[in-house]
């Protein structure tokens, strides 16, 4: 098979916080979304993120661009943030998801 007969445009895919202590906090699951599959420049910078771990910024940067809303929006602002642990579990779960 040739690589180009599997290449598409990402699309925006929901991800569910649904384990219990987020159920309990927020009487419901949370959904954010994010891309099924990453454009090559968010890849690259994940990738010199492991040559440079201490880059702070770098990854709040990757972070605002892989936790987005339902119209690829990023939900992370200078003026809004989540609470680190929701915060902490998005990320764990776009992780999850890279991963695969």
């Amino acid at each position: 098979m040739k690589l180009s007969e599997i290449t598409q445009k990402p699309q925006l895919i929901e991800v569910l916080l649904d384990d219990t202590e987020i159920v309990e906090e927020f009487g419901e699951e949370l959904i954010f979304y994010t891309w099924d599959r990453q454009p090559l420049e968010i890849f690259m910078q994940l990738a010199n993120l492991t040559v440079d771990a201490d880059n702070n910024n770098g990854i709040i940067d990757i972070v605002r661009k892989l936790i987005l809303d339902n119209k690829g929006k990023e939900i992370i602002t200078p003026n809004n943030v989540l609470p680190t642990k929701v915060l902490m579990k998005a990320i764990a779960k776009v992780t999850e998801l890279l991963g695969k």
